[in-house]
């Protein structure tokens, strides 16, 4: 009886089936588990590793631990014995035992109770019945608890390796900046460290945004946690009790957390301190730099999408570990520029000539880029099958009766007149035009189906950038 005293049903619970110990093991951390738990456990995470504390077990196979499993029986056999105080359980009116459930007043009734005035026409049902039912429909209410929860990890797990990422990026992009900046002369050393600075100070914001967004979601698993472990503790407590406060445990059980979201914009944005670099300190160095209309965003890249270091040309490659941000695709090989365009004509030129497999053109920024919605949003001119051909919202792939094979393509978008236009700037020859009605601001996309680059190409520049026109 002194064991029973001092330790509590919990010391005999195993972490992962949270039901007393069946055969128990004991790990190198000195935790213990079911030796089922940890077998099952283990397949399914491919490690070796505590449920509780996370230590690398340095045993395939734990030995038993004996005295928790003597200990465990002890408590079941003195719980079992105890269950039989809870029929000597009596009605506060008429002092007879509670073997009956009042089903219309949710109460618990002895038989003189069932047959008074009061219960007249009421169902009942025994009480080992009744606590099933509701044991049942509490387990029904724990399940959206335990996906809730499933989400929330998932979403952490994102976030965690988002921080990761996000140091590696600023880490990169700073390593970029520093090269850039190693070719120039002494004098530009100054504006070398203020855009180092600026890397330091995003990344300094948007990991302490991250950070709260980690901290957030740890508060949020741990509340869920805690109910949920605190539904399961109640599911497992004696019928009278049980069904004593059913109605209070049934309304912990709803949820009133929303489901979490990634947030958008989390990334470093390194086009901001790598794209067009050298022009944008050439305006103050008044020298001859390379102008590149438009910036690949890696934000935005597939996976299996390689850009090159200085974010103009773009390759596919293995598949690659990367976050899956909101902006990012996860079906085809697209990227987009680093800007969108919402007035004005814009004009970039793309070096294809290596190239089996590309489709370039503009999306819309509202669409969906996760799964096939791409699709819905996108006017390109693409060359697949040795065939060029054209494809907007709502048709299929077109083809184009052009059989010269392509180096470069000139991409124009005149947003304000409607009008997206492919040629090739070599030979001034016209390839395709779309006409439509742009509303929304809209981003150059790149596809790319071969290890072999697509580049878009600088322009020259003086003291003001001038595009090549389509004439």
């Amino acid at each position: 009886m002194a064991s029973k005293a001092l330790m509590s049903e919990e010391d005999f619970t195993c972490p992962v089936c949270c039901d007393i110990f069946r055969d128990p093991v004991v790990l190198s951390c000195s935790h213990s588990v079911c030796k089922v738990c940890i077998q099952q456990f283990w397949e399914k995470q491919d490690s070796k590793n505590c449920p509780v504390c996370r230590t690398t077990s340095s045993k395939e196979f734990p030995p038993p631990n004996l005295a928790l499993k003597n200990l465990c029986e002890t408590f079941l056999q003195e719980r079992s014995q105890g269950t039989s105080a809870e029929s000597e359980e009596l009605c506060s009116q008429h002092r007879e035992k509670l073997k009956l459930f009042c089903v219309d007043d949710k109460q618990l009734v002895c038989l003189v109770c069932r047959d008074s005035n009061k219960h007249t026409n009421h169902k009942f049902k025994p009480v080992d019945e009744a606590a099933l039912d509701r044991r049942e429909e509490l387990k029904t209410a724990l399940k959206p608890l335990q996906e809730k929860l499933k989400i929330f990890e998932k979403l952490k797990r994102t976030c965690d390796q988002t921080a990761e990422h996000i140091k590696s990026q600023a880490k990169h992009t700073e390593r970029q900046i520093k090269e850039e900046f190693e070719k120039l002369h002494q004098f530009l050393r100054d504006e070398e460290a203020a855009r180092i600075a600026a890397v330091r100070e995003e990344e300094e914001q948007k990991s302490q945004m991250m950070k709260e967004k980690i901290e957030e979601m740890s508060r949020d698993n741990s509340h869920l946690s805690d109910s949920i472990r605190a539904l399961e503790e109640e599911i497992k407590a004696e019928d009278i009790s049980f069904l004593k406060n059913f109605e209070d445990t049934k309304k912990r059980a709803q949820c009133t957390l929303q489901d979490p979201h990634m947030l958008s914009g989390s990334l470093i944005h390194v086009a901001k301190h790598l794209g067009n670099l050298k022009f944008r300190v050439w305006e103050k160095m008044q020298e001859i730099v390379e102008y590149t209309p438009v910036i690949l965003d890696p934000n935005t890249a597939e996976a299996r999408l390689i850009l090159s270091e200085d974010l103009t040309s773009v390759r596919y490659s293995v598949r690659q570990q990367l976050p899956d941000n909101p902006e990012r695709f996860d079906s085809g090989v697209f990227v987009l520029g680093s800007e969108g365009f919402n007035s004005g004509t814009h004009c970039w030129d793309v070096d294809v000539e290596n190239s089996i497999s590309w489709r370039l053109g503009v999306m819309t920024e509202s669409v969906h880029r996760k799964g096939r919605g791409v699709w819905g949003g996108i006017w390109t001119v693409s060359y697949y099958d040795e065939k060029y051909w054209s494809q907007c919202p709502g048709q299929t792939d077109t083809l184009l009766t052009f059989n010269k094979k392509l180096q470069r393509i000139r991409v124009q978008l005149d947003w304000d007149r409607g009008k997206l236009s492919f040629s090739d700037p070599l030979t001034n020859t016209h390839i395709h035009t779309f006409t439509h009605t742009f509303t929304q601001k809209m981003f150059p996309i790149f596809y790319n189906g071969t290890n072999f680059p697509l580049r878009i190409l600088p322009v020259q520049c003086s003291v003001r950038v001038e595009q090549p026109s389509s004439s």
